[in-house]
């Protein structure tokens, strides 16, 4: 059985692009690792031969993997126009039992000795699949592909892919990982231009419960199915979160939390050698993503922050959401340590000044250390293996 998958980006590269070509088969070796699958990357075009028992697992990795335009299954055929012909009969009977009712070829000629051109190929190719629907063009029900290369293929309309960078082309950053909709977004639009991620999460026992961190660790495991091994922090910020509520303002509180988040992302960042912190904020979506308050909260961050949502609505959002398969878990009625203790009122145009000074009077900076110290490290893989261990 073969797979064929379409290269996007990745054509764009110019003397590099071999580099970026072998790290896209070393992360579907990854995927693949153990299998009996031979792949193979050649001139815009990802080739996995595998046992048809392996189909599952091959199709999950290909549905994940970063880099590719689209994905289908492959008939390979021998190059003559008979046998291709014969390839594209038989895929048009099976769309036909699907309900299809017209259909168009499109054959592609990479091999200039084959000793027809693409239109002949289309208009041979497409004589006796006419007994069983009709030829359309424009909007066809079904598409057929024909490509002529080293072998032939033979495939339907093809399985949406990633698109983007290999992960692993670029450098690594730190995501802020909360139980929302935002933040798993954001993490898989920065896995989409080729950065390895690490995540934290911030738990506050018992005010937030075992739930709510599983809940995280599952959205953490959905996003490591991308991004092919990741780390998930657990942060214990009860004690920090305590002393924002006795110490600070109330209208400051959630700002302050985001503050005493971003040292702590710091101390991380340079523990796992992150070039760059993430977060899920979309400008005006709540109090704490004015400007002028993500202003307060960039000044606090030693490493450059990236927001890739920051112009995205909800709508938006939510659709990236359902397409990685964060949505449903996302939604799911545990909350997390940002809503707690959420002033009515909370400052909306916060300047540095004001948040340097409530800083100091937290007098914070041993709870964080110790914070940090504390946290729980879960591995993740993209064959959905979680391992926990304490602090590395």
């Amino acid at each position: 059985m073969t797979y064929l998958a379409k290269i996007g980006e990745l054509t764009l590269k110019g003397s590099n692009i071999q580099e970026f070509e072998n790290l896209l088969k070393h992360n579907v070796a990854e995927y693949l690792k153990g299998l009996n699958c031979q792949i193979a990357l050649r001139a815009g075009r990802l080739y996995i031969d595998c046992d048809e028992a392996l189909s599952d697992k091959v199709e999950f990795s290909l549905s994940h993997l970063i880099g590719i335009t689209g994905w289908a299954k492959a008939t390979v055929c021998e190059k003559t126009i008979e046998d291709i012909s014969r390839a594209v009969f038989e895929l048009a009977k099976i769309e036909a039992e699907k309900g299809c009712k017209t259909f168009k070829i499109d054959a592609r000629r990479a091999d200039k000795s084959f000793p027809m051109n693409s239109y002949e190929i289309n208009c041979e190719a497409a004589g006796d699949v006419e007994s069983i629907m009709k030829v359309d063009v424009h909007h066809p029900d079904t598409i057929i592909y024909v490509e002529v290369r080293e072998r032939c293929f033979v495939y339907v309309t093809s399985n949406i892919g990633c698109r983007g960078l290999p992960v692993g082309s670029s450098t690594k950053g730190l995501l802020l990982l909360s139980g929302g909709l935002d933040s798993p977004v954001a993490g898989y639009r920065m896995l989409r231009r080729g950065m390895k991620i690490e995540c934290c999460y911030f738990h506050s026992y018992p005010y937030t419960s075992e739930e709510a961190k599983q809940k995280v660790v599952t959205l953490a495991q959905k996003l490591a199915y991308y991004g092919i091994k990741m780390y998930l922090n657990v942060i214990p910020f009860t004690d920090v979160q305590m002393r924002i509520k006795e110490r600070a303002p109330e209208a400051w509180s959630t700002l302050m939390l985001r503050v005493c988040m971003m040292k702590v992302a710091n101390r991380l960042a340079g523990r796992c050698n992150a070039k760059c912190i993430i977060t899920g904020e979309s400008v005006g979506q709540v109090a704490s993503q004015t400007i002028e308050n993500m202003t307060v909260t960039e000044h606090f961050a030693t490493y450059p922050l990236l927001r890739p949502l920051c112009g995205m609505d909800k709508e938006e959002i939510i659709k990236d959401s359902y397409f990685i398969d964060t949505y449903e878990t996302s939604i799911l009625p545990y909350e997390d340590c940002c809503v707690l203790f959420s002033p009515k009122h909370p400052v909306l145009r916060g300047t540095i000044e004001q948040a340097e000074e409530i800083y100091k009077s937290l007098e914070v900076d041993e709870l964080i250390e110790q914070s940090y110290k504390d946290r729980e490290i879960v591995k993740l893989t993209a064959t959905g293996e979680a391992d926990w261990k304490t602090k590395n």
